[in-house]
C-alpha cells in the first residue's frame, strides 16, 4: 500500500497544473542540486587528502573531531530550508486505510529529500578513500552507518523543531550556546565528540544507541502526527493569546501607517513571517566570518563590503524579497480599496529601512573590532537603505509566489520565488558595490572607495521616484497574472 501512495504521488507532481509553470524554475532547481551534489562528492574524495596535505594531523581522526560541526550545519540548514512533510489526507481519510500507514507515508516522504541523500554523495566517496588507505573494511562502513543515521535523527528532529516551539528553543538554545563556548574558547566540545564517533568504528553498540536514538526521533514526530489525522483538526476554536498594536501611533502616518501597521501584525503574530525575521537576524553574525580574520580567503577589504551588505540586509533578503507576496492571501481585497500603488510601495520601502536601522543598531557591536571594521557594516546598512531597499522591490514585481501563511512551508521555500529577472535583479544588491568599491580602491585608495559607495547610495535615494515608476508598471502589466497566480 506504501509503493501504492508513493506512485500516486509522483503522478501528482507531474500533473499538476502548475508543473508546466514551474518548469524553468525546476531546471533550475536541477541545477543547482546537481551543482551541491558536486560539491558534496569533491568533499568526500578530497577531504582525507586536503587534511593530510595540512598536516592538520591523522586524517580519520580529525574528520571525526569536526563531524560536530557537520552536524551541527546540518540542523540549522534543515530547519532554514528543508520543506516539512505535506500530505493532503483529507481524501485518504475517507479510504479503508489506516491512519498509521498514511503518517508512515508521510514521514517516509522525507528520505527522497536532497537533504537526506545529499550526505551519501559525501559519506560513500569519504568510506571509498578510508577503505582505500588501510581501514578495515566492515569497521569502516559501520563508522558510516552510525554517522548516515545520525543525520537521518536530525531530519526527524527538525520536523519536531517545526511543530514544537519548546522543542526549538532547546536545540537553538544547544546549538548557539555550543558555538558561542567554542567561539570564545571556553570550552571544546570536540574533546567529548571526537571519541563518539570513533566508537562507532571501534564497536556496534554505539551504533545501536544512535539507531535507538534516531527511532525515538521518529517515533515522536509519528504520535504527534497521528493525533492529528482527524477531519475536524483545526476547526475547533481555540483561545490565544494575541499583542495588541497601538492603532493610534501609526495613524499619524496616514495610509502609510495603516499599511505599516498591517505588516507589523503580520510579522508579530504569523509564525511563518517571524521566521523569516528571525532567519535576517542571523545575518548579523555573518560578518564574523570576515571581520575576524578566522578563514584566511575572506580576509581582504572586498570581502569586507560584502559581509557589510550581508550584517545589516537580513530582512531586506529574507523578507523584503518577497514583497508583495506576503499580501497575497488578501492581495485581491487590496486592489479595491482606495489605495494607490506608490502608498503601497513607500510603506515597504519604509519598512525595510526601518527594520535596516534596527539591524545596523544591532550590529553596532563589531566596533569591538575597530572603527574601520565598523565603517564597513555602516557603508552596507547606507547601501541597503538606498539602492537595495528599492531594488528589492523591483525584485518582488516579478514574484508571483503564493505565500500560505498557514502552512510550514519555509519562508523561503517556494519553487516558483525564483526567476531569472528576479536572479538577474540579485546582481545589483552585491555585485555593483563591491565592484564600485574595488575599481575606486585601486585607482584612489580605500577612503575613497568607501566614499564611492556612500556616494552612489545617494543617488539611489534621487532615482527612488525613477525606480517605483518602473515597479509600479510592472505591477499593472501583471495585475491580473499575479491575481491569477495568487487564487491558485
Amino acid at each position: 500500500m506504501l509503493a501504492t501512495l508513493f506512485r500516486l504521488e509522483l503522478k501528482g507532481i507531474f500533473r499538476a497544473p502548475t508543473w508546466r509553470q514551474n518548469l524553468w524554475m525546476r531546471i533550475f532547481i536541477v541545477f543547482a542540486i546537481l551543482y551541491f551534489a558536486l560539491i558534496f562528492l569533491s568533499l568526500g574524495f578530497g577531504a582525507y587528502f586536503i587534511i593530510e596535505k595540512l598536516e592538520l594531523g591523522e586524517p580519520f581522526a580529525v574528520i571525526n573531531r569536526y563531524l560536530l560541526y557537520y552536524l551541527g550545519f546540518d540542523i540549522v540548514f534543515r530547519y532554514m530550508l528543508q520543506p516539512m512533510p505535506v500530505t493532503d489526507v483529507q481524501p485518504l481519510l475517507y479510504q479503508p486505510l489506516p491512519k498509521k500507514l498514511v503518517v508512515h507515508f508521510s514521514l517516509l516522504k522525507t528520505f527522497y529529500s536532497f537533504f537526506n541523500w545529499s550526505h551519501l554523495l559525501f559519506l560513500i566517496p569519504m568510506t571509498i578513500v578510508l577503505i582505500s588507505k588501510g581501514n578495515e573494511t566492515g569497521a569502516t562502513l559501520l563508522w558510516a552507518l552510525g554517522v548516515y543515521v545520525l543525520l537521518l535523527a536530525n531530519n526527524f528532529l527538525n520536523i519536531i523543531i517545526n511543530q514544537k516551539t519548546s522543542v526549538f528553543i532547546g536545540v537553538a538554545s544547544l546549538v548557539v550556546g555550543t558555538g558561542v563556548l567554542q567561539y570564545f574558547e571556553l570550552y571544546d566540545f570536540t574533546l567529548v565528540t571526537q571519541p563518539l564517533f570513533l566508537s562507532f568504528y571501534n564497536s556496534i553498540w554505539p551504533v545501536a544507541l544512535v539507531v535507538l536514538i534516531a527511532a525515538a526521533t521518529y517515533y515522536y514526530a509519528f504520535t504527534h502526527f497521528r493525533g492529528l489525522m482527524y477531519l475536524d483538526t483545526g476547526l475547533a476554536k481555540k483561545t490565544e493569546k494575541t499583542i495588541a498594536i497601538d492603532q493610534k501611533y501609526f495613524e499619524r502616518f496616514g495610509k502609510l501607517g495603516l499599511l505599516l501597521k498591517n505588516d507589523v501584525a503580520l510579522i508579530i503574530r504569523n509564525k511563518r513571517a517571524r521566521m523569516a525575521v528571525f532567519a535576517g537576524f542571523f545575518f548579523i553574525f555573518y560578518g564574523l566570518l570576515f571581520f575576524t580574520g578566522a578563514i584566511e580567503a575572506y580576509d581582504g577589504v572586498y570581502w569586507r563590503v560584502f559581509a557589510g551588505i550581508f550584517v545589516t540586509g537580513g530582512f531586506l533578503f529574507s523578507f523584503g524579497q518577497y514583497v508583495p507576496s506576503w499580501d497575497s492571501s488578501y492581495y485581491s481585497l487590496l486592489m479595491t480599496q482606495n489605495l494607490t500603488y506608490v502608498e503601497y510601495l513607500k510603506s515597504k520601502y519604509s519598512l525595510i529601512q526601518v527594520f535596516t536601522a534596527v539591524t545596523t543598531v544591532l550590529s553596532s557591536w563589531y566596533i569591538i573590532f575597530g572603527w574601520d571594521i565598523f565603517s564597513y557594516v555602516l557603508i552596507g546598512a547606507i547601501y541597503n537603505m538606498s539602492v537595495n531597499a528599492a531594488i528589492v522591490l523591483w525584485g518582488g514585481a516579478y514574484v508571483r509566489t503564493k505565500i500560505d501563511l498557514t502552512s510550514s512551508k519555509k519562508a523561503f521555500g517556494d519553487k516558483n520565488a525564483f526567476n531569472y529577472k528576479s536572479l538577474l535583479l540579485t546582481l545589483p544588491k552585491i555585485a555593483l558595490p563591491v565592484g564600485l568599491f574595488a575599481l575606486v580602491d585601486n585607482l584612489a585608495g580605500t577612503t575613497a572607495a568607501k566614499w564611492s559607495i556612500v556616494f552612489i547610495s545617494l543617488i539611489g535615494l534621487t532615482l527612488k521616484p525613477w525606480v517605483f515608476k518602473r515597479v509600479i508598471t510592472i505591477y499593472k502589466k501583471e495585475k491580473y497574472q499575479t491575481l491569477k497566480a495568487y487564487r491558485s
